[in-house]
């Protein structure tokens, strides 16, 4: 049938999609670029397990790691049997926090290192409490501080606030060893993890403590079918590691029934950040933590290997290290450090920031009242600038002192300086105000994991820095193609926004 002339051909199935509006993603599953990085450059994908492949349910491992650790103090360190009966909040803690070992502070800090809001216990401190902060320096490199930069930190940070708490309650004449406490503390709780009392706990409950998803499987599949070259290389040992990752991958998908199937390399016991500065060999292991021998050829599949080094990585695959990706959750130990050793691209899982998107959606409106106030104070700066240049220019005329008509007109922008500074003050107060109360929407104590007021904390720092993509999944590479180029925005300097 022909159409009537001035009438349009109907579209094609491929027409009608194309002229449609692309579906939008939902911030929490989007992936964040820092750095352009294009996956069809990339060769070879590599995983931490730990918090990256594997999302655990961070509320009840934290409350499974605080048992442990109090009853090894009890047991291991003589702490009287109360501390047994301690309610350790499970949302106190953040990832970039820094516990001062000293003083028995914890304090959240900028990317300027500017010490902003400061705990002792939960009493949270100002005035002459926290000079020491703003007036000295502090270097992070000593044993003094200690950085909270894994979410395996976050319970030892919250059990340390409750005892710094328990003992100013129950023995505020005593001095106390606030250095001490907190090595008990990372004693016990390393102690938790070695003994593989928390691994067991973990294993013998594994619905409890960790999410099953069939996106990490559509996602890991999908990068093999467009020949990528899968492996992971994890702290955890071979043993714990088969349960998990057989819990996460196992009969998920057809063609791929075993959670080795999705993977070319399997490195366990890797000592990140030792893997990518000495030189371990690689063993060859069974799920068992059984050794066999030294690996020095080649990888195989369907071998599971424990230790190793970069370089033999390298030597033993082929992979041109600038055709690398590596997907990992420890800003240090796997970001960082393999950014500072190799030529690899980085991604980071960063699983706290869905639920602050979440909460980002829904306080909309108050955001957009910050916005507004900033923009007032940005006005006010302004008209202080321009009141100041008038007071440079009547100084700069040359008039006897005694003429009225200057006089007056210095009198004006005295007076017009003056208001404008009680009001630049007042809208500061509210603008501090309106930012607390955001912040509390997102943590009670230390508001959002990436920023303090408008600075970047020192983890946005690192991330924005080290890790050229970052999401809060590794299943949300499902929603992009292997083959996606991820493109930076563009960030410009201040002097190129004025």
């Amino acid at each position: 049938m022909v159409n009537p002339p001035g009438t349009r051909q109907p579209l094609t199935l491929l027409e009608s999609l194309r002229n449609g509006h692309a579906p939008s993603l939902e911030p929490v599953h989007q992936v964040f670029c820092n750095r352009d990085l294009n996956l069809a450059e990339v060769d070879a994908v590599g995983f931490d397990m730990d918090y990256t492949l594997a999302h655990y349910h961070q509320a009840a491992i934290e409350r499974l790691s605080v048992e442990k650790t109090l009853e090894r103090l009890v047991r291991e360190r003589g702490y009287h049997p109360d501390i047994l009966d301690l309610q350790v909040p499970t949302d106190f803690a953040i990832r970039g926090l820094v516990i001062d070992t000293v003083r028995g502070n914890i304090f959240k800090l900028d990317s300027h290192r500017f010490v902003g809001r400061v705990y002792h216990g939960f009493k949270e401190l100002s005035g002459d409490d926290i000079v020491e902060y703003h007036t000295q320096a502090m270097s992070m490199t000593t044993s003094r501080y200690a950085l909270v930069d894994t979410l395996f930190a976050l319970p030892e940070a919250a059990l340390y606030a409750t005892l710094v708490d328990y003992f100013e309650r129950t023995r505020p004449e005593h001095s106390h060893d606030w250095r001490r406490l907190y090595d008990d503390i990372r004693y016990c709780i390393d102690l938790a993890h070695r003994d593989n009392s928390i691994k067991d706990e973990i294993v013998a409950h594994l619905e409890h403590y960790l999410t099953r998803n069939l996106d990490l499987a559509l996602t890991l599949q999908r990068l093999r079918s467009a020949g990528k070259k899968l492996f992971i290389v994890t702290n955890s040992y071979a043993n714990f590691t088969q349960h998990i990752m057989s819990y996460l991958l196992d009969d998920l998908l057809p063609q791929l029934p075993r959670w080795q199937d999705y993977f070319d390399i399997v490195i366990t016991g890797a000592s990140k950040p030792g893997f990518f500065t000495d030189r371990a060999p690689f063993l060859r292991v069974d799920s068992e933590e059984q050794v066999y021998g030294e690996e020095f050829g080649s990888f195989d599949s369907d071998t599971i290997y424990q230790g190793g080094n970069l370089i033999d990585f390298h030597r033993m695959t082929g992979f041109r290290p600038d055709r690398v990706l590596y997907v990992g959750d420890h800003i240090y130990g796997d970001i960082v450090r393999s950014k500072k050793s190799t030529a690899w691209r980085t991604a980071m899982v960063v699983q706290e920031i869905e639920g602050e998107l979440l909460r980002t959606d829904e306080l909309r409106e108050e955001r957009a009242r910050l916005d507004a106030v900033e923009m007032e104070l940005v006005r006010i700066n302004e008209e202080i600038a321009y009141e100041l240049g008038l007071f440079r220019r009547l100084q700069e005329l040359d008039a006897p002192e005694d003429d009225e008509e200057v006089l007056a007109a210095f009198d004006e922008v005295r007076r017009n300086q003056a208001r404008l500074r009680a009001k630049r003050q007042q809208v500061l107060q509210d603008l501090w105000k309106l930012e607390r109360q955001i912040e509390t929407q997102f943590n009670r104590y230390w508001g959002l994991l990436f920023k303090m007021g408008n600075e970047n904390t020192i983890l946005g720092e690192q991330i924005e820095v080290y890790a050229c993509i970052y999401t809060s999944r590794v299943e949300n590479l499902v929603h992009y193609s292997p083959m996606h180029y991820f493109r930076a925005p563009r960030q410009p300097m201040p002097h190129e926004r004025s």
